[in-house]
């Protein structure tokens, strides 16, 4: 079935064709102004994007040296947003990234409690090290990336939009740690892994970084801007047969569902969730419009796949076992489910 045959009742507007136009370019000088500083790692800056544009949160994952940190805050850095790093540890708690009441002077001459805003309360939070954090520390961080506010001391709190976490986690060192829940897991729209550079890749970064301090970047979004793009992400359309498409990938990632293929069940104790099919499409959507497509393809719904699921499949000791991990089933998925399609 060709795409234009299965377009469903929804359309671009001439305003939003000139927006996505709009949008490849300010993602183009993005790509550009980030490639001052990081290099290489063109995949890990194109999901990140996808994040920020669909209003997802992200979780990297890579061992150390290989710039997670770095990356974000020099994304945070082409934006006029407001920026923090939270570097998670074991003695954290809820207050210290929230914030808390404190008894100061007031205007008045009394004493009295004033709220003191804490480092969750910015536009892209770098959250360092989370499985670092207690659970109950985790539980404060889970509502604010949910909910888009905080609860302290049974007042809410709205965070300001755009609002994104990335948080970063070590696969390496496992001491001291606190492994996220499956439903906090679940919250990130994407993992994003991070590789070793190649040999070429190696040597320009021994270059960039062992001479002169680093460049300051240019502003290139502000808070309106990047709020404008996330509506027309939104909008862009999606064909009936792609919506089709999510749904059974997903479904198939479910040992007991009646469309888990008979090699998967062995290998998954729990597949993905409803959440992971709207990740998916929203996924599509923004990946189509950063790359000035005017409508989602089969495409922009493969190269998402990977990213939103490995995290929500959980695969069970045979597997682990056998050294089958979940990217290797989500793969085997889509080669089977785009065969059918």
């Amino acid at each position: 079935m060709s795409e234009s045959a299965a377009i469903s009742s929804e359309r671009l507007s001439e305003n939003d064709v000139q927006a996505i136009d709009e949008l490849r370019e300010v993602y183009a000088r993005l790509k550009k102004e980030l490639g001052r500083v990081i290099v290489g790692q063109h995949d890990v800056i194109e999901r990140l994007a996808i994040c920020l544009f669909a209003r997802g949160h992200g979780l990297l994952m890579g061992v150390p040296g290989l710039a997670k940190t770095l990356l974000v805050s020099k994304l945070a850095e082409t934006m006029s947003l407001k920026f923090s790093r939270i570097q998670f540890t074991p003695d954290l708690m809820p207050m210290d990234i929230t914030g808390t009441d404190i008894l100061q002077d007031g205007a008045s001459g009394q004493r009295e409690f004033q709220f003191v805003h804490g480092p969750i309360f910015a536009n892209i939070v770098l959250a360092d090290e989370i499985n670092r954090a207690p659970p109950k520390t985790q539980a404060a961080m889970l509502e604010a990336m949910q909910e888009n506010k905080v609860t302290v001391i049974g007042k809410p709190f709205r965070l300001d939009a755009p609002f994104l976490v990335l948080a970063t986690q070590n696969p390496v060192e496992q001491e001291g740690t606190y492994p996220l829940p499956e439903a906090q897991l679940d919250r990130f729209m994407f993992l994003i892994e991070l590789d070793y550079p190649n040999e070429d890749e190696e040597i320009r970064i021994a270059r960039t970084t062992t001479g002169d301090d680093l460049p300051e970047l240019t502003h290139l979004l502000h808070a309106e801007d990047i709020i404008r793009h996330q509506q027309l992400v939104r909008r862009v359309p999606v064909p009936d047969h792609i919506y089709s498409f999510a749904a059974k990938l997903v479904r198939k990632t479910r040992p007991n569902g009646a469309t888990a293929p008979a090699w998967l069940k062995p290998l998954v104790a729990w597949g993905a969730g409803p959440r992971a099919v709207q990740n998916l499409i929203l996924g599509a959507k923004a990946r189509a419009a950063l790359l000035g497509s005017y409508m989602v393809r089969l495409e922009d719904i493969q190269e998402v796949a990977v990213p939103v699921l490995t995290h929500r499949v959980i695969t069970t000791f045979a597997a682990q076992a056998e050294g089958i991990d979940a990217k290797k089933i989500v793969r085997r998925l889509m080669e089977e489910t785009t065969s059918e399609a």
